[in-house]
């Protein structure tokens, strides 16, 4: 059995034990929670108002880090943290790519708000971290420089 199988079996295996114990509901793990129309949006604004959003403040009580420079685009480790009160989503955006956003992050109720994922760049940019918290959005910046692009570059 090769190991990207039994890696899904394993996977599977823990998700249905979650789901039969009640801590997951099957909607949060099969059903996804956001519109395509999300990922299609091509600036930044676009985004933020796909996702249900229309103004945002610069927060200091979300972090981004990443590193300050990349040597390959294609794999940018990016970690998001929150210590807003009652953070609900988490979202990455790229600014220069052809579709902002990277990633999306529902937060369950009573979870520690951070994410870590690795975002695809096409060059240098300002990456932003989203995080809606009690209905609003608050936002964080950091730039990363590209050496070697990812996005067809």
């Amino acid at each position: 059995m090769n190991q990207n199988r039994r890696d899904a079996l394993r996977i599977g295996s823990i998700l249905g034990l979650a789901i039969t114990a009640g801590l997951l509901k099957p909607s949060d793990v099969f059903a996804a929670d956001w519109q395509a129309s999300v990922f299609d949006a091509k600036t930044l604004d676009a985004a933020l108002k796909a996702m249900g959003g229309d103004t945002f403040a610069i927060s200091k009580d979300v972090a981004v880090t990443g590193p300050d420079i990349a040597e390959n685009g294609a794999v940018v480790p990016v970690t998001v943290t929150s210590s807003v009160p009652n953070t609900e989503m988490i979202a990455i955006l790229v600014e220069k790519n052809p579709n902002p956003l990277s990633a999306s992050f529902k937060i369950p109720a009573g979870t520690e708000p951070s994410v870590s994922t690795r975002v695809k760049m096409g060059s240098t940019s300002n990456v932003h971290a989203l995080v809606k918290a009690d209905g609003k959005w608050y936002v964080a910046s950091k730039e990363i420089k590209v050496t070697l692009g990812g996005c067809g570059g």
